[in-house]
C-alpha cells in the first residue's frame, strides 16, 4: 500500500521546519510517533528515503550552532542592505540650487543631477521600473510639476551654452558641423537623455494644456533632433497624432512644431513630414458635416502652410498624390461597378481634392504648381460627370466650386457653365415639389440626398440658388475679357429656356434676375469693344478694360458681391455649432517669423499647465468627476460616436429604396436604418429593464 502524498509532504514540511530552527529533538519525536500509528508507511520510507529518518545526536548541536550563525548572518546582510535602499527625496529648494549652481558656475554635475531627476520624473510609476537602485525619488505632484517646469524652461539655454551654439535658432548644417566636434562627444548623452525622456513624457500625458506647453517648449530644441534620426521619426509621429486629434490649441501647436522641424532639419524630415501629414489628413476627412466642415479645412491649410516650406520637394508628393486620384478615377471609368464608384464618390476623395485645388490656388504663381493645375482639373471634371443623376447634385456643385478657384487663380478659362446648365434641364428641378417643403438641406456638408430629400421645395430652392451662385461667379471671372459676348451667348439661351419651360415662380423670378445683369454686362463690355481696333489674338486684348476690373465696377462682379453675403448669411443659419479650431485660427502667414524664436521662452502659462495633481503612471492623483458629470459626458460622447456613423455610399436606380445618407441627412433614428419605435413602446422597454436590474 503506497502512502498517500499528503502524508509525504507533512513529513518532509516537518523536516524542513525543524532543521530550520524548530528542533532535531521534536523531529524525532514526531517520527517516533508515525512509526506507533503507520507502521506501513514508516516501512516505505526506509525504503524509499532514509534521508528523513536519519538524525543524530550530533546532528542536534550542529543544528543550533547553524541557527545561530543563519540569524547573525541574516541581521548583518539586512544592516548592509538598509543604506543601500534608502532614496534621497528630491525637494523644490534642490532644484532651485541645480539651477543656481548652473547659472552662477556652469556646474556640469548641477546639470546632469537636473536631468537624473527629469528622467525620474518623467518615468515614474512606469510598469518594470528599473530605479529600484536610483539615489533620488520623486514623492509629490509639486516636485514633479517643479522638475518638469524647470527642465522645459531652462534645458534649451543650458545645451546651448554647453555646446557654444547661438541663443536660438540654426540649421541643419550646424548640427552637423558639430557633431563632429569634442565638445558634442563629451554631451550629446545629455541631449539624447532630455529629447528621449521628454518624448516619453509625452506619451504619457492626457491633459491638452500640458501637451501643448510641453511640444511649445519642446519647440525651440527641435535643431538637436537632427542628430537622431530615430527621435525624429517619433516626435514627427507624435505631433502629427496630436495635430489630427487633439482639442483647443492642441491641433497649432502640434502643427508649428512640425513646421519648425522641416524648417530647421531640412530635407532630413521633409519628406517623412509631407507624407505624414497628408495620411493624418486623409485618416481625419472620412466625413463632413456642419460643424466639422471648418475644423477640415484647418486640416487642409495647415498642410497647404507646410508645403510652401520647400516648394519643390512638394511639387514631387503633390504629383505623386495626384495621380493616385487620377488612377482611382480611370478604374471606376472603365471597370463602372458600384466598387469602383464608392471609391470616388466617398468624403475620402473628395477631400483630397479639395486639399490639392487648395495648394493650387495657393502656389499658382509657382512655375511647378501651375503644371498641376490641368490635371486637377480634369480629374474634377470627371468626378462630376461620372454619375450624373438628380441625387448627385450636392457633389456635382463642390466640383464647380473647386473648378471656379482654380480658374480664378490661375487665370485660365475653365468650362463650367454647361455642368451648371445641365442641371437645370433635369425633371426634378423642373416640376413641383411633391414632397412637401422638407427641412432646410445644407449641400456643403453632403455628396448624395435621398429619394424623399429630392422631391422636397427646399432641396430645390438649395439648388436652383446654388447654380445661380456658381455660373455668376464663372461669368464674373470673364464680365472683363474682350470674348465675353461669346462665352455668355450659350448661357443666355438656356437660362431663358428654363424660364420658360419652368412652372415654379421663385426659380423664374431668381433666373430673370440674372439674366438682366449678364445682359447689363454684356451692353458694357460690347459698349467698350466697339471702340477697339486690335485682333482676338492681339497681346494687346490681356489688357482690355483692366481698369474697370481693378475698381469691381461691372454689373456682374456687383451681383456677385450680394450672391455671396445671401450665402454666407444662409450657411451661418445652417450652421449648428462651432467647432475649437475656426476659420480665424486655420490662416498662417507664409513666413515663419522671427518673433517666433524669442516669443514666450518663459512662459507663464506653464505653472498653470502643470499645476495639476497628475503625474505619469499615477492615475490615483487625477480628480474624480461627480457622477452627474459622468453621464454628461457619456451623453456627449455618444452623440458625438452617433455625429460622425456615415454608411458606405451605395450607387442605385432610380427604382431603388432610399439608402441611408450621411450624418447631416438622416432620415432614421441612429442611421442604423430602422425606425424609432413609439414612446409607448420605449416606456414599456424601460420599465421591463429596471425590473430585470431589481
Amino acid at each position: 500500500m503506497e502512502p498517500s502524498n499528503d502524508t509525504e509532504n507533512n513529513v518532509r514540511r516537518s523536516k524542513k521546519k525543524s532543521t530550520s530552527g524548530g528542533g532535531v529533538k521534536e523531529h524525532k519525536e514526531q517520527l517516533q510517533k508515525l512509526q506507533q500509528k503507520d507502521p506501513e508507511f514508516f516501512e516505505f520510507l526506509k525504503e524509499h528515503d532514509k534521508e528523513l529518518l536519519e538524525f543524530g545526536d550530533d546532528d542536534i548541536d550542529d543544528d543550533v550552532g547553524t541557527d545561530m550563525e543563519d540569524g547573525e548572518a541574516v541581521e548583518h546582510e539586512i544592516k548592509e542592505k538598509e543604506p543601500k535602499l534608502f532614496k534621497k527625496v528630491i525637494t523644490t529648494s534642490m532644484v532651485d540650487l541645480w539651477c543656481k549652481s548652473i547659472h552662477e558656475n556652469g556646474s556640469l554635475n548641477a546639470v546632469r543631477s537636473l536631468m537624473k531627476a527629469f528622467r525620474i520624473a518623467c518615468h515614474y510609476g512606469d510598469d518594470g521600473d528599473n530605479d529600484s537602485m536610483a539615489k533620488l525619488s520623486v514623492i509629490s505632484s509639486t516636485v514633479f510639476n517643479k522638475i518638469m517646469l524647470t527642465a522645459l524652461n531652462e534645458m534649451d539655454g543650458i545645451l546651448r551654452n554647453l555646446l557654444k551654439l547661438p541663443a536660438s535658432g540654426g540649421k541643419n548644417e550646424t548640427i552637423k558641423d558639430l557633431m563632429t566636434t569634442k565638445l558634442w562627444r563629451n554631451h550629446n548623452h545629455i541631449v539624447k537623455s532630455y529629447l528621449g525622456n521628454a518624448l516619453h513624457v509625452l506619451n504619457q500625458m492626457t491633459d491638452t494644456e500640458m501637451i501643448s506647453y510641453t511640444l511649445r517648449r519642446l519647440k525651440y530644441s527641435s535643431l538637436f533632433l537632427a542628430a537622431f534620426p530615430s527621435l525624429l521619426r517619433r516626435y514627427i509621429k507624435v505631433a502629427l497624432h496630436f495635430w489630427g486629434t487633439g482639442g483647443g490649441a492642441l491641433p497649432v501647436v502640434s502643427f508649428l512644431f512640425i513646421r519648425d522641424l522641416c524648417i530647421r532639419i531640412g530635407s532630413g524630415c521633409l519628406d517623412e513630414c509631407f507624407r505624414g501629414i497628408y495620411k493624418a489628413y486623409v485618416l481625419n476627412c472620412h466625413f463632413v458635416n456642419a460643424v466639422k466642415l471648418k475644423h477640415i479645412n484647418f486640416l487642409g491649410n495647415c498642410i497647404i502652410q507646410l508645403l510652401g516650406v520647400d516648394l519643390p520637394t512638394a511639387y514631387q508628393h503633390a504629383f505623386t498624390f495626384i495621380r493616385q486620384l487620377a488612377m482611382i478615377l480611370r478604374e471606376a471609368l472603365s471597370t463602372k461597378t458600384k466598387e469602383a464608384f464608392r471609391k470616388v464618390y466617398e468624403w475620402k476623395f473628395i477631400n483630397c481634392l479639395e486639399l490639392w485645388t487648395g495648394a493650387v490656388c495657393a502656389y499658382s504663381s509657382d512655375s511647378d504648381f501651375k503644371q498641376l493645375a490641368y490635371p486637377l482639373t480634369q480629374i474634377i471634371s470627371g468626378v462630376a460627370r461620372l454619375v450624373p443623376t438628380a441625387r448627385y447634385f450636392p457633389l456635382r456643385l463642390r466640383c464647380v466650386r473647386m473648378l471656379n478657384r482654380i480658374a480664378d487663380s490661375t487665370h485660365s478659362f475653365v468650362p463650367v457653365s454647361m455642368l451648371l446648365l445641365d442641371m437645370l434641364e433635369m425633371k426634378e428641378l423642373n416640376k413641383p415639389p411633391t414632397g412637401g417643403v422638407g427641412q432646410a438641406v445644407d449641400l456643403r456638408s453632403l455628396l448624395k440626398v435621398s429619394k424623399p430629400t429630392l422631391k422636397t421645395r427646399a432641396f430645390q430652392e438649395a439648388c436652383v440658388f446654388y447654380v445661380v451662385e456658381e455660373l455668376a461667379e464663372h461669368l464674373a471671372q470673364w464680365s472683363y475679357s474682350v470674348s465675353f459676348m461669346e462665352l455668355s451667348f450659350i448661357p443666355l439661351v438656356r437660362l431663358r429656356n428654363f424660364c420658360k419651360l419652368t412652372k415654379v415662380e421663385r426659380f423664374r423670378k431668381e433666373m430673370k434676375q440674372l439674366i438682366r445683369e449678364i445682359e447689363a454686362n454684356l451692353e458694357f463690355v460690347n459698349g467698350k469693344r466697339m471702340s477697339v481696333s486690335f485682333l482676338p489674338n492681339d497681346p494687346a486684348a490681356a489688357s482690355f478694360l483692366e481698369d474697370e476690373k481693378k475698381s469691381a465696377g461691372s454689373a456682374l462682379s456687383k451681383y456677385v458681391i450680394t450672391l455671396r453675403q445671401r450665402a454666407e448669411q444662409k450657411n451661418s443659419s445652417l450652421m449648428e455649432s462651432s467647432v475649437l479650431v475656426g476659420e480665424e485660427s486655420s490662416i498662417f502667414g507664409k513666413e515663419i517669423s522671427e518673433s517666433d524664436e524669442e516669443d514666450d521662452r518663459k512662459n507663464e502659462k506653464g505653472s498653470t499647465a502643470f499645476s495639476s495633481s497628475w503625474m505619469p503612471g499615477n492615475d490615483a492623483n487625477e480628480v474624480k468627476e461627480p457622477k452627474e458629470k459622468k453621464r454628461k459626458k457619456r451623453k456627449q460622447q455618444k452623440g458625438a460616436i452617433d455625429d460622425d456613423v456615415v454608411e458606405d455610399l451605395v450607387l442605385s436606380s432610380e427604382d431603388d429604396e432610399p439608402s441611408s445618407e450621411s450624418p447631416p441627412a438622416r432620415e432614421k433614428d441612429n442611421d442604423t436604418g430602422k425606425r424609432a419605435p413609439p414612446k409607448q413602446k420605449r416606456k414599456q422597454k424601460h420599465k421591463a429593464k429596471r425590473l430585470k436590474q431589481k
